[in-house]
């Protein structure tokens, strides 16, 4: 007799806007859920603004709408697939609603700068099989994040100036928040390896108590629900 199938779980990848969450995220061949389609519209009240000044602050949480988000993850769990909208960066609006099927996968990832606000709620509802920040340079953080958004005419050149400067600037602190929120902060190489752990069904521990020659951790065995 066959052993059921196991319900997928979720690698939340977060890290500052440019350090190159979706590319990592299309490299590994698994499903992705992109978290910046839940971006609240131009036109909600709520929208918060950056401090000092009239432009809409993008970059604070309260421009998300963790619920909806949190909603599709736990749809994704338990059925493997969901309908998500499609959003316009451009037009800070929602432009269109699509599919998103996981297709039998163990695992699937749902990245965005916002990832990390939803570690503590993955984990209570059992979903969560890692959390990842991705790291590097700012000032190289800072020229991927412009090129992108340049190319893809996301705000005014204005608007992308002021807000890759601020950006840059608080970068390391913007890390520092997503690993207190629960994400591992590393790299590429170490995230890939680390989703390709969870993958399998094991979990990783950073590489630095590698490298000191700690045993690793033991091989998780998941169990399926019924």
């Amino acid at each position: 007799m066959s052993s059921p199938t196991l319900p997928p779980r979720v690698v939340l990848l977060a890290g500052p806007s440019g350090s190159g969450k979706s590319s990592l995220a299309a490299r590994t061949g698994l499903p992705v859920l992109r978290l910046d389609d839940f971006y609240k519209e131009g036109d909600d009240p709520t929208l918060p603004l950056v401090p000092d000044s009239a432009d809409i602050d993008w970059d604070s949480v309260r421009s998300w709408d963790a619920d909806a988000a949190i909603a599709a993850i736990v749809e994704l769990c338990r059925t493997g697939r969901t309908t998500v909208p499609v959003y316009s960066i451009a037009t800070s609006s929602r432009v269109d609603t699509e599919a998103l099927d996981v297709e039998g996968a163990p695992l699937f990832l749902a990245e965005g700068i916002f990832a990390a606000d939803i570690v503590a709620r993955c984990r209570e509802l059992g979903l969560l099989a890692d959390a990842l920040c991705l790291r590097g340079r700012p000032s190289t953080t800072f020229r991927r994040r412009l090129a992108r958004d340049l190319r893809e005419g996301r705000k005014s050149v204005p608007f992308l100036l002021r807000r890759g400067w601020r950006l840059m600037r608080a970068e390391r602190a913007i890390v520092e928040r997503q690993t207190a929120l629960g994400a591992h902060p590393c790299a590429r190489p170490e995230a890939l390896d680390r989703i390709a752990a969870a993958r399998a069904g094991r979990r990783l521990m950073p590489r630095a108590e590698q490298d000191a020659g700690l045993p690793a951790e033991p091989t998780a065995t998941r169990t399926s629900s019924t």
